[in-house]
This record gives C-alpha cells, sequence and structure tokens, in this order.
C-alpha cells in the first residue's frame, strides 16, 4: 500500500509543528477542496528513484526542487523535511523493497484565504517498466507552441519550473496514443527539440551524446546526469546544446530518460524506425538503477 507523509514543516520559515510529520493511510483526504495544488496547478514536485532505501541523485532534486520553487515565487522548500518524510515514507512501505520511488509536493497553500504552504510526500513501489527498457518505446514528435528562448522572453510561462499544471503533458501523452506511439518529444515553433512530456531526450551521434541545454527552459534531468556520468567513465563525449529537430533522425541511437523507467530506448520516431542498441542500454539501465549518487 503506497504511503503518504505529510510535512507539517515544508518551507524554510514554517511554524514548528510539534508534530513535523504524519503518516497518513493512502485513502483518507489530505487536501482542502480549495488548495491552490488542486484548483490552479499552483505547486511544484518531483519524482525520484528509490534503490534499496537509497533515494537516486538525492541533492540533484531537492535543488531542482527549490528552483521550481524560486520560480513560482514560493517559499523555499524545507529540504531536510522532504528528505526526512521520504524515508519514513519508505519505512512505511514495509523495508525491503528494492525498487520504489517517490514524489515531493509543495503547493501554495488554500486559495481565497491566508494559508501557508501545503507540502507531503508519496511513496510507492515502482511499477515493472522492464518492457520499456529492453524493448524501447514508439515516439511522436509534438510542437509545444513556443520558440526556443520563450524562457528568457516570457518567464511567466514558467519554463524550467516542475509544476503541478501538468495537463498539457498528460494531453500530449493522449495524443501520442492517438497516433500509435508510447511517449512524445517536444519541439519549438523555431525547429528545435526539447524534451519529454516526463523524461530527458539523450541523443548518440557516433561516440559523442548530446542532451538539449537546459539554458532553454528544459528540466535538467536527474536520470540524465547518471547516464552523463556513466558515459564520461566509458570515455563517451558527453555535451548540453541546442539540437535542430532535424538532428532527430541523423541520430545513431535516442533514449528519454527520467528516475522511474530510467533509460527507455526509442525504436521508431514518427512511425519510421530507429536503431536500438540492446546491450549499451541495458548496460546504462543496470548503473542508473544500483548507482549511488
Amino acid at each position: 500500500m503506497p504511503a503518504v507523509v505529510v510535512i507539517h514543516e515544508p518551507v524554510v520559515g514554517s511554524r514548528p509543528s510539534a508534530e513535523p510529520f504524519r503518516i497518513v493511510p493512502f485513502d483518507e483526504p489530505i487536501v482542502d477542496a480549495m488548495n491552490l495544488g488542486i484548483t490552479r496547478g499552483d505547486g511544484i514536485f518531483e519524482s525520484v528513484g528509490i534503490r534499496h532505501g537509497y533515494v537516486h541523485e538525492e541533492e540533484a532534486h531537492l535543488t531542482r526542487f527549490a528552483n521550481s520553487a524560486r520560480i513560482l515565487e514560493l517559499p523555499a522548500p524545507n529540504a531536510d523535511a522532504y528528505r526526512e518524510a521520504v524515508r519514513i515514507g519508505y519505512r512505511a512501505l514495509g523495508g525491503g523493497i528494492a525498487d520504489a520511488y517517490a514524489k515531493y509536493v509543495l503547493t501554495r497553500g488554500i486559495e481565497a484565504r491566508e494559508s501557508d504552504p501545503f507540502g507531503y510526500a508519496f511513496v510507492d513501489v515502482n511499477p515493472d517498466w522492464s518492457r520499456e527498457r529492453t524493448q524501447g518505446i514508439r515516439v511522436v514528435t509534438l510542437d509545444r507552441g513556443y520558440p526556443l528562448n520563450v524562457a528568457q522572453t516570457s518567464p511567466w510561462l514558467l519554463q524550467g519550473a516542475k509544476t503541478l499544471s501538468y495537463a498539457v503533458n498528460r494531453a500530449a501523452i493522449r495524443e501520442a496514443a492517438r497516433r500509435g506511439a508510447d511517449d512524445v518529444v517536444f519541439t519549438t515553433t523555431d525547429g528545435y527539440a526539447l524534451e519529454g512530456p516526463t523524461a530527458t531526450l539523450i541523443l548518440r551521434f557516433g561516440d559523442a551524446f548530446v542532451t538539449p541545454s537546459p539554458d532553454f527552459g528544459v528540466l535538467h534531468g536527474t536520470g540524465q546526469l547518471g547516464a552523463y556520468r556513466w558515459l564520461a567513465a566509458l570515455g563517451m563525449r558527453t555535451e548540453y546544446r541546442p539540437v535542430r529537430a532535424e538532428e532527430l533522425r541523423q541520430a545513431d541511437q535516442m533514449w528519454l530518460v527520467n528516475s522511474q523507467r530510467l533509460a527507455a530506448p526509442i525504436r521508431a520516431l514518427d512511425g519510421e524506425d530507429v536503431t536500438i542498441d540492446r546491450a549499451f542500454t541495458d548496460g546504462m539501465n543496470e548503473y542508473l538503477r544500483d548507482r549511488r549518487s
């Protein structure tokens, strides 16, 4: 049964609580009906992978969580509280779970009244992603509806923040399914590749590996950080840069990488087959699954 841990001191400067954490049954309501996270999507979250109780890329996730809060002008999250909430939640699963995941959530609070930010952690067993990791995924490109430099020209669109406003991403996944695909790579109106709705894009060109630069509103993927460490240890060249959409069809291999599914090789792009290096991908996923960073 999933574990839900309410955090009573979720941000820096929260009023001290005699009960900093509260484990809540999964089917018990915890959120006010007018919480801005529900009514407006006004909040942030992170999803982290957990292997035998070890949280992957914990500091990178907390740094990104804090950056999302900064972009939304939320108070800084209480990193220590979220660390502890995830550990409490993992123990509440019963212990000994090899493959789990957690979500950190922080909302602005309750609409139309003065209230404190609201935070919690959700912890559960990770679904089985073996098919996606080994057989690969079919992907379509979809226009995100803005140019590459939108983060610089229109910061109020909150590019680079992992917000609870995920309706567009969910709609993109549904559109992919209508087209017979599993996932999406977003592109810009001026012809650049970005990322997936829930994953970072990595492309291979020979011994060089490229991911779209996070300088342009792309989330800095934590799974991708791990993959780049593994690639560097193999002597491969890694880089961040703007990626033209037409380069997708020139790549030797491609992956969408995130914290739960890890590295899913792209086996088809817009209906055209893409080469999968099964042994190489298996090595990448073995590292991502068992890394201690």
